[in-house]
């Protein structure tokens, strides 16, 4: 193993254990009852999220520059690995065997997902328009899959994690249109400066929609909406990149008939955590009220009775006769 390799992977390893740091502190924010962005903007709990959340990316980006793209994403993809027994310990509990089985299943699907994906050529990038649509498209997405959250319980939070994979990776490709048009690399030439400013902003807005979304998934757990998150990331950039980038699944259809298992793998992982979420520290739990008292009488024990029935009129004592007394 080279030099380049090594750092790569030890690039990989930090950054999945900032983004599972982030992720962990997000699920307490959400325990704890975090609120809206007001509220959220005055915990320092929140801003050591952003921060770490901003510290995995920096490293992510570092790792891709010395490693290739099928040996970073996989090790990435170990964020899942590394926020259980975080937040397990931080919820004074034990991971359960069905947590770990989960995790080992979206794990094996991701990485086949990963695996057959195409990475884009040099100098391959959105061009403004397609940017442009592409953002509408995320736009109607999102607020589809943000409305049907907001009418969900369980489900909901998965929604979310959905939405917040899908404005990550929109992010991730706007980023690297910018990126190549400084860099002169966009086949049509670089982009004037009032593009690379709304392309900018567009870059922020979804990154920080993408934090909100995963802040309000986390709310009930933490397992099965960073998995979700984990898969919808990748996901969403394999449809921009085979739609608009010319990019395609290694191996043809073979290739796609991988994708396609490693989908159904990684939900059954999904499936599985979802199962086996416990229920966040001060969630609410339901209450039953008995609407029957039960009551135990011994088999052996004689029971007291007690005669209840009215006297007949021929039992009743006769009244005595009035006396009167005249003076």
């Amino acid at each position: 193993m080279n030099q380049s390799a090594l750092l790569a992977i030890l690039l990989s390893l930090a950054s999945a254990a900032g983004y599972a740091l982030a992720a962990v502190a997000q699920s307490r924010l959400a325990a704890q009852g975090g609120g809206g962005v007001g509220q959220l903007l005055a915990r320092p709990l929140w801003w050591w999220a952003v921060g770490l959340n901003a510290a995995g990316a920096l490293m992510h980006v570092a790792a891709l520059h010395y490693g290739p793209l099928t040996l970073v994403q996989p090790l990435g993809a170990l964020t899942l690995v590394a926020a259980l027994p975080l937040s397990a310990y931080y919820e004074r509990r034990r991971v359960t065997r069905r947590e770990w089985r989960g995790a080992a299943w979206t794990l094996a699907g991701l990485t086949g997902l990963i695996a057959v994906t195409g990475p884009a050529s040099p100098g391959d990038a959105l061009s403004l328009s397609e940017a442009l649509a592409i953002t509408a498209a995320t736009a109607l997405l999102l607020a589809f899959l943000v409305r049907s959250g907001a009418h969900s319980a369980h489900g909901g939070r998965l929604g979310f994690a959905t939405a917040s994979g899908v404005a990550s990776a929109v992010a991730s490709a706007l980023t690297q249109t910018v990126t190549a048009s400084l860099a002169t690399e966009l086949p049509s030439g670089p982009l004037t400066w009032w593009q690379t400013t709304v392309l900018t902003v567009l870059v922020a807005t979804f990154a920080v929609g993408g934090l909100l979304l995963s802040q309000a998934a986390y709310r009930g757990g933490l397992a099965a909406p960073l998995a979700v998150v984990n898969l919808a990331n990748p996901a969403a950039a394999s449809v921009i990149g085979v739609a608009l980038l010319g990019e395609s699944f290694h191996g043809g259809p073979l290739g796609w008939l991988t994708a396609a298992a490693a989908a159904g793998v990684a939900a059954r992982g999904v499936i599985m955590l979802t199962g086996a979420t416990p229920a966040a520290p001060g969630a609410e739990r339901p209450t039953t009220v008995p609407t029957t008292l039960p009551v135990t009488v011994a088999a052996d024990l004689p029971l007291p009775t007690a005669d209840l029935s009215l006297p007949r009129p021929a039992d009743l004592p006769s009244p005595e006769p009035a006396v009167h007394i005249t003076a």
